[in-house]
């Protein structure tokens, strides 16, 4: 496998890690995607992920001959070891240091190493996730000084030329949105609306015009303004 043609997504199944992959599926001759099982409490993006992997080699032949093996690391420590609203039954506040209590410490930092421990193996040097600075919530881990000194850790530690991509890092949800929209068109987007899963309280009963989700957590909140947004911005 040429490490400079293939690239590792971060995939989630959500709209971000969505939209990411198939920006990488745009970029890369080979693309294969990894998910952590950390215990979350949405745990039904697990299964929304590989509903999300149909589609895309279903929907998009030109993609589907680039995709490759799906990987999955059951990260259950993480839970274990997090008090936070994403890994407990509490309610979503923020904490006296100013950062929600959706922040999962370590969570994204842990997640990259682990990328790149299978693309070493595996022989594949662009790893690319869904981090964004522009439009989140507030979260450390995924500020772009952050991800770039990680790269260098990484690289230092591995013995390797890793390149950490954040497409998303400059964009709101709005433009990820259009982002969508530019790579894979209206089937992309409706894949997304559709199978993805942002919802932070794993409700998939209500469906709204920007996907499924409860319509109050932080994270349903922040996919409903940016579709409202970038809809009312559309030609």
């Amino acid at each position: 496998m040429d490490d400079s043609r293939s690239a590792l997504v971060l995939f989630s199944g959500g709209q971000d890690s969505t939209t990411c992959l198939a920006w990488a599926l745009n970029r890369f001759r080979h693309v294969e995607t990894v998910a952590f099982d950390y215990r979350q409490r949405h745990r039904i993006e697990l299964d929304q992920r590989l509903v999300v992997l149909d589609e895309i080699r279903a929907r998009f032949p030109q993609w589907a001959e680039r995709l490759g093996e799906d990987h999955f690391v059951d990260m259950a420590v993480l839970g274990q070891i997090s008090e936070t609203s994403l890994t407990r039954e509490v309610a979503f506040t923020m904490e006296q240091d100013g950062l929600p209590n959706t922040f999962v410490p370590g969570r994204n930092l842990l997640f990259f190493t682990f990328a790149a421990a299978i693309a070493w193996r595996r022989n594949i040097r662009n790893l690319v996730g869904g981090m964004c600075e522009t439009d989140y919530s507030g979260y450390p881990d995924c500020r772009d000084n952050t991800i770039k000194a990680l790269q260098v850790t990484i690289n230092l530690g591995m013995d390797r030329s890793f390149v950490l991509h954040t497409p998303l890092m400059w964009l709101d949800k709005a433009e990820t949105w259009a982002l969508a929209q530019e790579l894979g068109g209206e089937p992309l987007v409706e894949t997304i609306r559709e199978h993805t899963h942002t919802c932070y309280r794993n409700e998939r009963d209500q469906k709204h015009d920007w996907g499924y989700g409860c319509g109050e957590c932080p994270a349903c909140v922040l996919r409903k303004r940016g579709f409202e947004n970038w809809k009312a911005a559309a030609p």
